[in-house]
């Protein structure tokens, strides 16, 4: 498949299922990336050229142009996926599902957070940050961790990462696998 719009990007996700962004040799799946037919950044040209240029919004705009077929999310090694929603709810959910009480006790914070109100990553980042005394480093690894195990997820906007929980956006897929975890 040859893509060069958004749309052949979506149909393209529907088609394999589930591709990373960028392409990986640590991970089985291809990549909507090396898909684009679009010509990379050429010698001496400003910018990042027409694929980067493609892709890196895309990942963004797909789920929120599409938000009952696409999902964007994080695989075990915090690689950027997008998934078809038939194949998050069948295969992807069920298998890669961990409740929150088994992450670490910064995840558990943050988790707590979002889960009372959607935060944008700089404004919770900062408030964990002046809580907890961690750095930028130990916050982004649990937050990765939260998309990874599912239960946090970023909003469907395509102009900024807000934080919700995966229970709230997908509540009919939860409610399917999670029983009440309290």
């Amino acid at each position: 498949m040859k893509i060069k719009t958004l749309e052949d990007a979506r149909d393209f996700v529907k088609e394999v299922k589930i591709c990373t962004i960028f392409p990986s040799d640590k991970v089985l799946y291809t990549s909507l990336y090396e898909n684009v037919d679009l010509p990379e950044k050429q010698p001496g040209e400003s910018g990042w050229g027409e694929r980067m240029e493609a892709v890196w919004p895309w990942k963004n705009q797909l789920p929120s142009d599409y938000p009952n077929e696409i999902y964007y999310g994080k695989i075990k090694g915090g690689f950027a996926v997008l998934m078809d929603m038939d194949f998050l709810e069948q295969t992807h959910f069920p298998a890669s599902y961990k409740s929150v009480s088994s992450l670490n006790q910064l995840a558990r914070q943050i988790f707590e957070k979002i889960r009372v109100e959607p935060w944008t990553t700089p404004d919770l980042r900062n408030e964990i940050i002046h809580e907890t005394g961690c750095s930028k480093s130990q916050f982004d690894t649990a937050l990765k961790n939260l998309q990874i195990s599912l239960n946090v997820v970023r909003a469907c906007d395509a102009e900024q990462d807000t934080w919700l929980s995966f229970e709230e956006v997908y509540s009919d897929i939860w409610n399917k696998y999670i029983s009440d975890e309290s």
